[in-house]
């Protein structure tokens, strides 16, 4: 597997200024933002929808792509590559911050698009992207036939153009520029978060939640099979030490409030345990609880925005996690 531009780093970056308005500020649908100055948000239109998934380009003299997407994002991502001038040979990194599809769904694609970019990957999800046929089949019995309709699936990438990425080392992006990994587990095992050392915002995935824009509700995001409720908390805590002067989501964008935010995460996710916890020790019903406690917060909101919320980060799935947490809560973890 390929070494790419790292090396590894134990400092704390963040010290810019991300100057960062709301995201999404200035552009319509499929238009990058800029939310600081070489920071680009793409959004990538997940069944037509927008700012519900987001990729952001990282620029300097070796761009990095961070998300690609799911694989049906594919020709709006390229796209926007393209109006943003990058070429075949311009594309220096792509890094996803975990293999679930949504994020990662297009990798393959774009690496056959870029083929001088490195693909970069947390350790416990490269051999995913290099063979992706458990995922894929993983992804089939949880998405059913919404797979194909709306994510699509993952074409493998090369072993070659992979690089395992571990806690706390460097991307470089070049001229002083770097982009800092976070091992942030919880939501998923293979999750990454990444830090950038000159705006000083923090990349998060989905490690924080799900908070769409039109929604303005922040949820957690806990599915199967990897949900763990204290190593989530500890991902919050580690953000947190970081001090970033912004918290980028993956669905979606810069949140308001971003230094509050990670207290509100931790709270939200412990009040979703709590509720899920005594439903299981009841042998009631999860998602019923769930729902019927939490259902309130999408009252105002709008039908459509309700249902982009649903599809995405659904009661259902999180339900899942929660009970599948729970019942293996004391048994080994395993590797």
């Amino acid at each position: 597997m390929s070494q790419g531009h790292v090396h590894g780093s134990g400092s704390t970056h963040g010290a810019g200024s991300a100057g960062a308005g709301p995201a999404g500020t200035g552009a319509g649908p499929g238009e990058p933002a800029e939310l600081a100055p070489g920071v680009l948000q793409i959004d990538t239109l997940l069944g037509g929808w927008d700012r519900v998934t987001a990729g952001y380009l990282i620029q300097g003299p070796n761009p990095v792509l961070i998300e690609t997407g799911s694989q049906s994002s594919v020709p709006v991502l390229l796209d926007a590559l393209g109006r943003l001038g990058l070429g075949a040979n311009d594309l220096a990194g792509v890094v996803v911050t975990h293999i679930h599809l949504d994020h990662a769904g297009g990798v393959g694609n774009v690496a056959e698009a870029f083929p001088r970019a490195t693909v970069y990957v947390h350790e416990k999800g490269a051999r995913h992207l290099v063979d992706p046929s458990r995922l894929v089949d993983s992804a089939s019995r949880v998405y059913g036939p919404l797979l194909d309709s709306l994510y699509g699936r993952l074409d493998p990438t090369p072993a070659e153009r992979v690089k395992v990425l571990a806690d706390l080392e460097e991307i470089d992006v070049g001229g002083g520029r770097a982009l800092v990994t976070v091992d942030s587990p919880g939501h998923a095992k293979h999750h990454l978060a990444l830090h950038d050392s000159s705006s000083g915002i923090l990349f998060v995935g989905d490690a924080v939640g799900v908070r769409l824009p039109d929604a303005g509700v922040l949820r957690p995001s806990t599915p199967p099979p990897d949900f763990d409720l204290e190593t989530a908390v500890h991902s919050l805590h580690r953000f947190a030490d970081r001090r970033p002067v912004g918290l980028a989501l993956a669905h979606y964008g810069l949140v308001p409030d971003h230094e509050s935010v990670l207290d509100q995460a931790e709270g939200i996710l412990r009040q979703w345990a709590e509720v899920a916890e005594a439903a299981f020790r009841a042998g009631e019903d999860i998602a019923e609880a769930l729902e019927s406690r939490f259902a309130g917060e999408l009252a105002a909101v709008a039908p459509e925005h309700r249902e982009k919320l649903e599809t995405l980060n659904g009661v259902h799935s999180n339900a899942a996690g929660f009970r599948r947490w729970l019942e293996t809560r004391d048994r080994p973890l395993e590797g």
